[in-house]
């Protein structure tokens, strides 16, 4: 049941999702020249999907969100989920509500709902549908650094880590150069639903500015001793984050960004993939979102939001 959690919220990953923070949902948009923490600020901002009152990666036809696992050497393994993301709370106690369900893959028929808090001094709520047992367990935040079930991500990456467990450091302006990764899978390695994944990573990004954000764990003796995060000056979508570890780079993560239609608020923008990289290993993780599949302040009855949807789930 254990390794079944992890993998679940791996999945969540490629939509990180809640966590608890200092970050309001009504955080202004920077004027003027903006310090190290506000850049941080306005990065969970973003994740986070705070300019919109929801958010959702649906199933249109046969296009679905599909997250790609491959070790070195090997097949891939696929999964496919659907996300809703409600921020439209205001009662004082819920922040926003997350609700995954899968589709396809080991974790077909699972379901979870995670509750944020606005008291920052409350941990997560995480309601997950077992379709096995038919039944919904119950279970408290993980650890920040456990291993995402075989993927590139750690449950910080992903749920948990807020501005406040980082020192920021801004290094200046920068211009973005090349393209983000991607994963190359041979056509024999292909399923139905990895054979319409795009070719080649997005070069959507280069010769665009952006911060150079460098964030260091207040942890100690941690998995990685500082990121550098490279940040839309305009959006604040972060596009690349690199992981360093007694000064050499371990790990990558990058996020291809996509401005969401008929939104205002310059950071509304919602991921078309994110891909990591675990450098030793050689291991990729790649989650790709159609963007047919997006669906951004949503007609949804707030009932989705409910255990009572976790329990008709079809497995």
């Amino acid at each position: 049941m254990k390794t079944g959690f992890k993998s679940l919220l791996v999945a969540l990953g490629l939509v990180p999702t809640l966590a608890i923070s200092g970050v309001t949902k009504d955080l202004a948009y920077p004027s003027g020249d903006v310090t190290a923490d506000q850049v941080a600020d306005q990065v969970y901002f973003v994740n986070h999907f705070y300019s919109l009152k929801n958010y959702a990666i649906t199933k249109v036809k046969k296009d679905i969100t599909v997250l790609v696992s491959k070790s070195k050497g090997k097949k891939p393994t696929t999964n496919t989920l659907e996300r809703f993301l409600n921020n439209d709370y205001s009662d004082g106690v819920v922040k926003a509500k997350d609700l995954a369900i899968f589709r396809s893959g080991k974790l077909k028929g699972t379901g979870m709902l995670i509750t944020d808090f606005v008291d920052d001094n409350k941990s997560q709520s995480y309601s997950i549908w077992l379709p096995a047992l038919r039944k919904i367990r119950r279970f408290a935040q993980p650890a920040h650094d456990d291993a995402w079930g075989g993927t590139d991500f750690t449950f910080g990456d992903v749920v948990l880590r807020k501005p406040q467990n980082e020192t920021h450091e801004l290094q200046g302006k920068d211009t973005f150069k090349g393209c983000l990764g991607a994963m190359e899978i041979p056509a024999n390695q292909q399923s139905r639903y990895t054979k319409k994944l795009p070719a080649g990573g997005a070069c959507d990004h280069d010769g665009k500015e952006v911060y150079k954000l460098k964030s260091t764990t207040k942890f100690e003796n941690w998995w990685y001793d500082y990121r550098i995060s490279y940040v839309d000056s305009k959006t604040f979508a972060d596009y690349r984050t690199e992981y360093f570890k007694g000064g050499n780079q371990i790990k990558v993560i990058d996020r291809d960004w996509k401005p969401i239609e008929g939104q205002s608020d310059p950071r509304s923008v919602a991921w078309s993939y994110w891909y990591g990289k675990t450098l030793a290993t050689e291991h990729e993780t790649w989650a790709v979102i159609p963007q047919n599949v997006v669906v951004a302040n949503g007609d949804f009855d707030a009932k989705l939001w409910t255990e009572k949807t976790l329990r008709k789930i079809k497995r």
